[in-house]
């Protein structure tokens, strides 16, 4: 059976609507939009695949945007002031690669077009940040774009008010598609930003009533200008063919108070003689027949990849319209009397003594050998951190109480108030996350985020983009595990930490004591190629380390106790299950059997070590792992003879005393499993 996009045509009115805005005269601005056309057209004829429809609606209201409000300068694509420009609409990527070349962008040349979504060319099939400089953020997984572009705006905000705004003063654009907003990390975003009055992030809603089903009243009839209205932001409705009502709206939006959301009524796949308005523009390339006659539509003459001189300089010139406006903030940032410390937040480096306090921590833990859930170590740690590391922000999903996330004279961000250093989400874990993401895409800001370690399935897709960019997050997720307790198995992250360990670039830090938390997040700031999760327990611990002159934990896993003679056991635990460990290793060489507790904090960085480490480490007497999690993963350490102690299913409601008897996650289990075993042998 044909799908919809295969046996639809263009509707009457779409059909009308085409004609009369392809008889206006060809003015130099729609021939501008038509070469963004035409290159969407010619690159994704010649991969046969790719997305069409979007380049080839929203032609127009790109044009105006980059020719005439968008501050960037195509020579300097990093420039820290420039404008951001968010393609939340990643499908699309065809539009953004088409700009980037016309506007003279090196490292988007014809060539590049030429081999759209092949391997390791620049213009992938959806935005990678990191392929090309001028790549903002990676998009495609609909709504992350709009939600990291208000982590984006509220970085600029937050960066402007600590620098001022002769060195910080640029808005965010985003385009974004229906798609975009039906999910729901857009309403999340778009809620925070309305709360938070962004006013310098503007939305630019490519209206044109098509998903990939068909039309979007199949499972929408929402009034989006009235939503985003209801969450504090200005609205106008537009004609997205039309130049003038759009640059009216641009305007509009950079004296607009609130952030803004622009609603573009376009035609998706304008000049498709036979698929524009139709779900068949979406996500396929038109085929030589129709891509030909929708090139004759436009008027557009030229042979493929081949844009005609007079556009390519107009293009051109846009793309050096921002060199002065730059040079000019180069002059004001060389005379600047922050200049050193602002290059130096920018570059992502460090303060030179950011480590003096946590180490006098590490110190005084050692010492008194406080009994602290790391939860309340991870404060700690902040504590000794915060004031060293100014570019240090953070907040909670509602949980700042719970999560401990937020320390002493660290002042709050606002509505229009962005001196502050420490975020309330709210209960928008997903929003926080991918807001954490557009906050280190700014450039100076290292955010962590916490919540509890349950809601780690609410923001996951976010947390995984942050992999794929290579971006300095944090996340603090605390009440780990059955150790919360009386909350239930709602609330109890079994399934998590495997899930988390399965993510490629993602460090999972789960500390068994204060100074493997305060290791850890040490060892996550230093991290500038990816995100780190800290998971944290809620029940008091013991401190089992005294020894603070190595950073042990950035070995991954260590000998915390070696047997007191030839090893007959290595027991292997992660967090809270350490001290369990130890408990049992007391026991064992009381009855004489000589065993050895490995602390496993980071699998990770234990994976990263050479082989002989490895194997010094976990030895080779019989192996037994435990933990207050599920088991899967943990093979790849015990071997196929260990042995695993922890969770076959849910948790259930109780004091954490009796839950951790109860699924049998105990020492005398532990001191049982190694028994049997030995017995056996």
């Amino acid at each position: 059976m044909a799908s919809p996009a295969e046996t639809s045509s263009p509707p009457d009115d779409v059909i009308a609507r085409q004609a009369a805005l392809l008889a206006r005269p060809p003015t130099l601005e729609r021939r501008m939009a038509n070469a963004i056309r035409a290159l969407a057209i010619d690159a994704v004829e010649r991969a046969n695949s790719g997305h069409p429809g979007l380049p080839l609606g929203m032609a127009d209201v790109a044009t105006v945007l980059w020719t005439r409000f968008l501050k960037f300068d195509a020579a300097d694509p990093r420039w820290p002031d420039r404008d951001r420009f968010v393609l939340s609409a990643g499908h699309g990527s065809m539009l953004l690669y088409a700009l980037l070349h016309l506007t003279g962008h090196a490292g988007m040349g014809m060539d590049v077009l030429e081999r759209f979504r092949q391997l390791h060319s620049a213009a992938a099939g959806h935005p990678e940040y990191g392929a090309h400089p001028a790549i903002e953020t990676t998009t495609g997984p609909l709504g992350q774009g709009i939600a990291t572009a208000v982590g984006m705006a509220l970085g600029e905000r937050m960066l402007a008010a600590r620098f001022g705004r002769s060195l910080v003063d640029h808005r965010t654009w985003v385009i974004a598609s229906d798609g975009d907003l039906m999910e729901g990390i857009s309403h999340e975003a778009a809620s925070l930003a309305g709360h938070l009055r962004l006013d310098k992030l503007t939305v630019l809603y490519d209206d044109n009533h098509i998903s990939i089903d068909g039309a979007t009243r199949l499972a929408t009839s929402d009034d989006a200008l009235k939503r985003f209205a209801a969450y504090g932001w200005a609205t106008k409705r537009i004609d997205g063919h039309d130049p003038a009502q759009i640059a009216a709206a641009l305007s509009f939006a950079m004296r607009s108070k609130k952030p803004t959301l622009i609603a573009c009524r376009t035609i998706i796949g304008f000049g498709s003689p036979h698929k524009a308005g139709t779900s068949g523009a979406h996500g396929a390339a038109l085929g030589a027949a129709e891509a030909a006659a929708t090139k004759a539509a436009l008027g557009w003459t030229a042979a493929p990849f081949t844009v005609p001189e007079d556009l390519a300089q107009a293009w051109q010139e846009a793309g050096g319209r921002g060199a002065t406006p730059r040079r000019a903030w180069l002059k004001r940032a060389t005379r600047h009397p922050q200049r050193a410390e602002f290059e130096r937040t920018l570059a992502g480096r460090l303060p030179d003594n950011w480590l003096e306090k946590l180490a006098a921590l590490k110190a005084e833990i050692a010492e008194s050998k406080p009994k602290l859930a790391t939860r309340q170590s991870s404060q700690k740690v902040l504590e000794a951190l915060v004031p060293l590391v100014p570019e240090l922000i953070g907040g909670s999903a509602d949980l700042t109480g719970s999560n401990l996330t937020r320390v002493k004279d660290m002042a709050e961000v606002a509505p229009g108030q962005f001196a502050g250093r420490y975020l309330h989400f709210g209960i928008r874990e997903h929003a926080m996350a991918a807001a954490m993401n557009g906050l280190a895409l700014s450039g100076g800001l290292i955010p962590y985020g916490g919540t509890f370690f349950v809601f780690s399935d609410y923001l996951r897709p976010a947390l995984r983009l942050a992999a794929l960019m290579h971006l300095r997050v944090i996340h603090v997720l605390t009440h780990d595990s059955i150790g919360l307790g009386e909350d239930g198995p709602t609330h109890q992250a079994v399934e998590h930490l495997a899930s988390l360990r399965a993510m490629p670039n993602l460090l999972v830090f789960r500390p068994a004591d204060t100074i493997e938390t305060a290791e850890s997040f040490e060892l996550a700031l230093r991290r500038s190629d990816g995100p780190s999760a800290l998971v944290l327990c809620r029940q008091s611990l013991p401190t089992l380390r005294a020894d603070v002159t190595e950073n042990r934990t950035a070995r991954g896993a260590y000998v915390l106790a070696e047997a007191a003679s030839a090893r007959q056991a290595t027991l292997i635990a992660s967090g809270s299950e350490v001290a369990i460990a130890m408990a049992a290793r007391e026991t064992l060489a009381a009855q004489g059997i000589a065993a050895a507790v490995v602390s496993l904090p980071c699998w990770e960085l234990f994976a990263q070590q050479d082989a002989a480490y490895q194997a010094e480490t976990l030895g080779t007497a019989p192996r037994f792992g435990i933990e207050a999690a599920a088991g899967f993963g943990w093979e790849r350490w015990l071997g196929p003879d260990g042995v695993f102690i922890g969770m076959a299913g849910f948790g259930a409601s109780a004091p954490y005393e009796e839950l951790y008897r109860h699924f049998g996650i105990t020492a005398e289990a532990l001191v049982h499993a190694v028994q049997k075993r030995l017995a056996l042998h």
